[in-house]
């Protein structure tokens, strides 16, 4: 292979269960689109997501032009963590459940024609480019690092994205809806001891959420001020409030109208750890729609860690 090929190289990273299990044919379209731009692709599709992890681990050692994921936000916490803190840009294929970080993105969401053109005008000498963006970078309580380019939850948010990555139905965005009207039967509020750009406070609260992108779970504008280039993270903290009035809180929170509610603070930090205590003291956090593990995280911004293709 000549030295110069590495450059003309895209790593291409598939979930065939995203999207109810059309991603493995969103994928064949990819790899087929980029070809015909004449790119060299190498599609990886493994059995599951730390092997595909290694597999892309493996092959970005190559040096290619840049990594495309194809699949939902957890497949976009895959990339990230493959390419944060690198120069190698992150392209997304979004056919996942929530799509958050591509419509944060401005990135068409339910048309994979409208995003393979756009990643393949990205791509050429002549197009967009890639934009680069902050990314959070957590450091678990063993002194493992994991990166989240989205948004993390450690609270009801988080509880409700456990049960709905259990659920097979229904598909999309009312999957997550279904969840949290479910959960919210036997969930309580979590004592935590926050400790944000080195103040420490400790209080209940409903969920705590910090956010790089504004979104969750497919459109509920959790912190709907955050700037992906802003430098800070946003921080969301509910205080605990009756089963009703969650009920009735829930629709603001979903159009991003909930700032000005009395049970509701959202600030901006670079640097958080969040802890609990209490019966609840085991609750587990969730970063781009996967399963990130328990409290307590450290949690910071690293301005422009990320580089992705828009």
């Amino acid at each position: 292979m000549p030295a110069e090929a590495p450059a003309r190289t895209i790593v291409v990273a598939i979930n065939p269960d995203a999207a109810s299990g059309r991603g493995a044919a969103v994928g064949a379209r990819t790899v087929a689109a980029l070809r015909r731009a004449g790119w060299i692709v190498t599609p990886l599709q493994e059995d599951s997501a730390d092997a595909l992890a290694a597999a892309v681990a493996v092959a970005l050692a190559g040096g290619p032009r840049a990594l495309i994921v194809v699949g939902g936000d957890g497949m976009v916490g895959l990339g990230a963590n493959a390419v944060a803190g690198t120069d190698v840009p992150l392209g997304i294929v979004p056919c996942g459940t929530g799509n958050d970080m591509a419509r944060n993105l401005g990135l068409p969401v339910g048309d994979v024609a409208a995003a393979l053109s756009r990643l393949v005008a990205a791509l050429a000498p002549s197009g967009g480019g890639s934009r680069r963006i902050d990314a959070g970078l957590v450091t678990h309580a063993d002194g493992r690092e994991t990166w989240f380019a989205c948004a993390l939850s450690a609270g009801f948010d988080a509880a409700v994205n456990e049960r709905a990555n259990r659920m097979r139905r229904p598909r999309g965005a009312s999957r997550y809806v279904l969840a949290l009207l479910r959960e919210l039967v036997t969930f309580g509020p979590v004592d935590y001891r926050l400790t944000i750009d080195g103040r420490e406070e400790r209080e209940p609260a409903a969920l705590v959420s910090v956010g790089n992108a504004g979104s969750i779970g497919g459109g509920m504008r959790i912190t709907p001020d955050a700037v992906l280039d802003d430098g800070a993270l946003d921080v969301l903290i509910v205080a605990p409030v009756s089963r009703l009035t969650f009920l009735r809180l829930f629709p603001r929170v979903f159009r991003g109208t909930h700032a000005a509610l009395p049970q509701v603070r959202l600030l901006r930090a670079r640097a958080i750890r969040i802890a609990a205590t209490g019966a609840r003291g085991g609750i587990v956090a969730y970063a781009d729609g996967e399963r990130l593990g328990p409290l307590p995280l450290d949690i910071r911004v690293v301005p422009g860690a990320l580089a992705v293709l828009v």
